[in-house]
Order: C-alpha cells, then structure tokens, then sequence
C-alpha cells in the first residue's frame, strides 16, 4: 500500500543524472482483492561520484483504477495532507560495479533510509542498471510491511489488503546540467 523507491544512474562524463519522471508502483495482493497503483512523476538524483541516490514522490500522485481506492488512500491510510511525499535517501554500495560507458545489464545494491508516513526505516535491495548506446535506465523490486511505516489498516477491510506490499521503481535518467 505504500511505495517508493530507489533509482540511479550515470555515465562516463557527467557527474550527476536525474529522472522527473520516475515510475513507482506497489501492488497489494491478497485472495479478497487485488491492488495496484502507479505514480509516474517521482524526481531522482544520482550522483556518480559518491554513489548518493534521493528519490521523492509525491503520494497524491499514485493514480488507482478504483477513484474510491485513491480517496482512501490518501486520505485514511497514507494521509498525505499530513505526509505529503515519500523519500529515498541513499547510497550504491558499490558504484564501480556499473561501467556505464558499455552496453549491458548490471546487478548492484542500493541501501540507505526509506521514509513513508513519517516513519523512517533502513532499506537494502538489489537493483539493475540497463546502459543501451548510450541511454541509461534503472529498476529495482522490493517488500515493505505496512505496519512498520505506522499505517493502520481498518479492521474492516484488513484482509483486502496485503501485509506486505510490493514496490516497483523504474527510472530512465538524464545527464543533469550544473548551472554557472
């Protein structure tokens, strides 16, 4: 029921890239219903030359199937007035493992704070860089338990909704250009 992410990139020459434009979507899955939303405006940074990684979105942003799964959400479960954006501030473990100036897919680890609902956690997911002459993209997958980020579930709809969501994060990134 939640999101965020992680997402990275870089390339031979510039020193940072960015996305405006990242996709996030989580998935809830249980016998009773199944639940899925997509937040295509997440901003992210990476700079190549110390691994750091930030990740933002915007939680009203999650567009549902359902308009009633949105209110709902925003309003009752992840209260975004409250707690407007979800973060991710990080780091590449090891940022040399990706030579970002070859074609290939390459496995890397993303670790750092994750926080949704106010509630911060330490995070550690395997992620994938895919360079494409020249053209950058990232991705990764990973869990999160809801009752950890302090969202209460009504009992009444408790077994709608799973108690461990999947996120996904995709980003096509950018060089970024430093201003003089």
């Amino acid at each position: 029921m939640l999101f965020t992410g992680i997402l990275f990139v870089t390339t031979g020459m510039a020193q940072k890239y960015f996305t405006k434009d990242g996709k996030i979507s989580f998935y809830s899955d249980t016998p009773m219903e199944k639940i899925e939303a997509n937040n295509t405006k997440a901003v992210s940074v990476y700079d190549v030359s110390t691994g750091q990684l930030e990740f933002a979105a915007l939680i009203k942003a999650f567009q549902f199937e359902k308009a009633l799964m949105q209110e709902h959400f925003n309003e009752n479960y992840l209260e975004s007035n409250t707690y407007p954006k979800a973060t991710f501030k990080g780091k590449v473990t090891e940022p040399g493992a990706v030579d970002f100036g070859k074609d290939g897919k390459y496995q890397v680890q993303v670790a750092g704070e994750l926080t949704i609902h106010g509630v911060t956690k330490q995070v550690s997911t395997p992620a994938t860089f895919q360079v494409t002459n020249g053209h950058i993209s990232g991705s990764a997958s990973f869990n999160i338990e809801v009752e950890e980020y302090g969202i209460k579930i009504p009992s009444i709809v408790r077994e709608k909704i799973a108690k461990e969501v999947k996120i996904d994060v995709q980003s096509d990134y950018l060089p970024m250009q430093e201003k003089s």
